[in-house]
């Protein structure tokens, strides 16, 4: 099993309390951190903990627009790939409408080349309808938003496949768009799919799931088990109905991680979490409190890998971990490191 790290850009909260001015370098540190961090329990020196670095594609905090930090997804990216070496770097996950899916391509490609080859493109449909409508963006209904994602990735695969693209959609239009240096991935792909990894993200049955089967080399949607078992079926059934191997679709989760040496610190991680929404969003504090609490990465390192084994066997391979307090403690993230991802390296 594979695993990433969530870096906190402020949109679920999480940089509350830091100046400004002292942000980025919160935020670098981390990827850092990430980009260095190795696995425990007398793995090879080599073997880093964390594979990939992630931020969220979002302008307006959740569970609700505050004033508070939401630093921009590309812009991130660009800047932890100038200051990584080998840590690969996503977005969970760009919103196909938030920018023309050509130019997209093209600032992927950019990003490649600044990292030297370790972009992954996370995309969707998006769903965040305050956000959209405060940028004006309007609000489509979900057939517009999915038909469009399907588009906006034809688009981009095959900008960085042939270095150009021409293609005449019922949302997006090219002519000749020019993706020049192609990705540095390039030299990796098969001719046919794209060469910078394509992440299609959300678990919409009929069409997302169907995109997925088309074009996807991963797929993240509902990490819980039951809710994975039965979109990895439907993903199933679609790779079967296009074509497609399904065996060879990464499946990804998403992951709250609460984790302590003991129940005490568990107990104590959960009160903290409930104390920052409570001063952060305290008129929303109540569902993110009984998220965090029922998720599945609740408990100490024995408990984590369990759930983690059950998950494995249901084909989650992929796990991205978000750490509440990752901006004002380590030691949760250096725990998981140190006693979970080990139990799933060879």
């Amino acid at each position: 099993m594979r695993f990433g790290l969530f870096i906190p850009q402020g949109w679920r909260h999480d940089l509350v309390g830091i100046d400004p001015s002292e942000q980025w370098e919160t935020m670098r540190s981390l990827a850092r951190y990430a980009d260095t961090a190795l696995a425990g329990k007398g793995l090879p020196g080599d073997l880093p903990a964390f594979e990939s670095v992630w931020v969220y594609d979002h302008f307006h905090p959740v569970p609700e627009p505050t004033t508070e930090a939401t630093h921009e997804a590309w812009t991130l990216m660009a800047a932890f790939a100038a200051s990584t070496e080998r840590v690969r770097l996503g977005q969970m996950c760009s919103c196909i409408a938030y920018r023309n899916p050509a130019y997209l391509a093209k600032v992927a490609a950019t990003v490649d080349i600044v990292s030297g080859g370790r972009t992954e493109m996370g995309i969707g449909a998006g769903w965040y309808e305050h956000e959209w409508r405060a940028y004006g963006y309007g609000f489509p209904g979900a057939g517009d938003r999915l038909k469009a994602l399907d588009e906006g990735v034809q688009i981009m695969a095959q900008a960085w496949r042939e270095g150009t693209s021409t293609f005449a959609g019922d949302y997006y239009t090219t002519d000749g768009a020019l993706c020049h240096p192609q990705p540095l991935q390039h030299g990796a792909g098969d001719g046919v799919g794209p060469s910078i990894p394509l992440w299609i993200a959300g678990g919409g049955e009929k069409r997302t799931l169907r995109t997925a089967a088309k074009y996807a080399q991963y797929t993240n949607f509902d990490g819980a088990p039951e809710g994975f078992a039965h979109k990895s079926q439907v993903l199933r059934d679609h790779c079967a109905d296009v074509g497609t191997d399904f065996d060879a679709i990464t499946r990804s989760g998403n992951y709250n991680v609460v984790i302590g040496e003991d129940e005490a610190e568990v107990a104590d991680r959960l009160a903290w979490i409930e104390d920052h929404y409570r001063r952060a969003v305290p008129g929303k504090a109540d569902g993110e409190i009984q998220s965090w609490k029922n998720g599945p990465l609740v408990g100490t390192p024995e408990q984590i890998v369990e759930k983690l084994t059950e998950l494995q066997g249901l084909g989650m391979t992929y796990g991205i971990t978000y750490f509440a307090d990752a901006a004002y403690d380590r030691s949760a993230m250096e725990l998981f490191a140190r006693e979970v991802i080990p139990a799933f390296r060879d």
